[in-house]
Order: C-alpha cells, then structure tokens, then sequence
C-alpha cells in the first residue's frame, strides 16, 4: 500500500512540473513604475518572445478608441509562451487609483497595465524608446531578443497590429 501511494506521488510531481514547464509566467511588471529603465529592462529580454508595448492615456481619445484592439490581439495571444504585452499608461501618478484603475475595469482591460510616472526625465526616455518619437501618444513599440523591431506613433487598427505580431 505504501509502494502504490509513494509511486502515485511521484506520477503527480513529475506531471505537474511538466505542465508547469508549460504554462506562461505572468508578466513581470505591474502597477506604477517610477524609473522608465524598469520598463526597457523587462522588454529588452533575450528570451524570443515579442514584447508589445503600448504608450497611452486615459484622456487620449485616439488612445481610448484603439485600445480594444490590443484587447482582442492580447486575449488572442496571452497563452502563447513567446508573447506580451503591456500596456503603459502616461496618467499623472495622483490619478493611478482615482482614474487608472477604474478606466481598467470599466474597459476590461485584460493585457497587464503599468503606469510610468518618470515625468522629469521625459526628454531622456523618449528617445530612448525611439529617437523618431515626438512624445505624441499612443505610440506603439515591438521588442524581440533585446531590440526593438518595430515601432509606430499614432494608432494601430487590429488588422495592423495582427499582422505586426505574425
């Protein structure tokens, strides 16, 4: 009885570490983030996945109007271990709980939600993104393998985002 119970132990351990192998880790970032070098660490990762990094605002209404796009490509794509995406809110940091986080809910908002607050050093990390940024949202940048692949200031339709990810 004892043989059968160890031997059923060890069938559960080793299948539940390989279905463990298997699942996807939660993206690394979350809530506010004070110094933009947290964010170009976490997507600037050599791991072959594609890193979708969306800048935007709860009062851009262009950013408003494509943000259900990314909804849809990220509920479309959360599963698979070689993509992610986050969102990065440029809401003032006193805005994070009153506006942010109710915008999120209202919106249903599934990919993670970061908000920059590095306000002083906006001239350093906007170029840092990608030196053709004018700072003008949304803006929209690809990383893969520790560079940026694609990046694109204005909105993207489905169709557009789509495709940049296949």
């Amino acid at each position: 009885m004892i043989k059968q119970v160890l031997i059923i132990l060890v069938v559960l351990v080793t299948w539940s570490c390989k279905k463990g192998e298997t699942q996807k880790e939660a993206f690394a970032l979350e809530g506010v983030i004070e110094d933009y070098h947290v964010l170009l660490e976490a997507v600037n990762q050599q791991d072959d996945k594609l890193y979708v990094v969306n800048f935007w605002a709860t009062w851009c209404v262009p950013c408003v109007k494509e943000l259900p796009d990314f909804v849809n490509v990220y509920n479309e794509n959360k599963d698979k271990v070689n993509f992610e995406m986050v969102l990065v809110s440029l809401d003032r940091s006193s805005d994070f709980e009153t506006k942010v986080k109710p915008f999120i809910a209202e919106h249903q908002l599934t990919p993670p939600v970061v908000l920059l607050t590095d306000v002083k050093r906006m001239n350093e990390w906007i170029p840092a993104i990608n030196k053709a940024w004018s700072g003008a949202i949304p803006a929209t940048a690809l990383y893969k393998n520790g560079k940026q692949v694609y990046f694109h200031e204005g909105i993207l339709s489905y169709e557009e985002l789509k495709k940049l990810i296949q």
